[in-house]
Parts: C-alpha cells; sequence; structure tokens
C-alpha cells in the first residue's frame, strides 16, 4: 500500500512541478513569486517529505523486482522490507541536515 500512495505523491508533485516551470512562459514575475515561496520552511519540510517518499519508493521497487524475479524472493520478502525500512531510516537520517539545514538557518539563524 505505501508504495503505491508514494507512487501517487510523487506523481502529483512533478505534475505541479511540470506546471510551475510552465509558468514561466506565461508570467515570468508569477514565476518568480511561485519559486520565492519554495524557500519557505514549510515547503523544506515538504520537500523532506518528498525525499522520504521517492526514497522510499525506489528501495521497496527494488524489493518488488527482487519479490518477482528471484525463485526465493516470496519467502524472504519480510526480511527484504524491514531491509527497506532499516535502509530508508538511515538515508533519512543522513538527509534531514542537507534537505532541512537551509529552513533550519532561517527559522533560528546561523
Amino acid at each position: 500500500m505505501a508504495h503505491r500512495v508514494t507512487g501517487v505523491l510523487i506523481f502529483f508533485f512533478l505534475f505541479v512541478h511540470v506546471l510551475d516551470t510552465a509558468l514561466v512562459r506565461v508570467s515570468p514575475e508569477a514565476y518568480d513569486d511561485v519559486v520565492a515561496t519554495y524557500k519557505t520552511p514549510i515547503v523544506a519540510l515538504l520537500e523532506y517529505g518528498l525525499v522520504a517518499a521517492i526514497l522510499f519508493h525506489a528501495l521497496n521497487g527494488l524489493r518488488v523486482i527482487a519479490v518477482d524475479f528471484w525463485s526465493k524472493g516470496p519467502r524472504y520478502q519480510k526480511q527484504m522490507l524491514w531491509t527497506v525500512v532499516g535502509i530508508w531510516v538511515v538515508l533519512m537520517a543522513g538527509s534531514l541536515y542537507p534537505v532541512l539545514g537551509h529552513a533550519a538557518r532561517e527559522l533560528f539563524g546561523s
């Protein structure tokens, strides 16, 4: 279920991204306003959520491939799921500062 939810979230992000990028042809001033809102701490949290969704979706996709194409995959799918979750937690912890560092500095100062 989480794989499908993250896939839908990523799809909607890409849809919005295409729309806001296309805005530059319609009104460069409006595009600049939209880009300015992307530099807020709230959007930084949303970016962290996007990183979480992409990482989980990619790692779980590799697990699904292993279950489908490895003859022993179905037997080990629970262990592979916990491995995916563990790797995901480590990568999310490692991406905390690079993604949210700017927002933290903006909120709390350098």
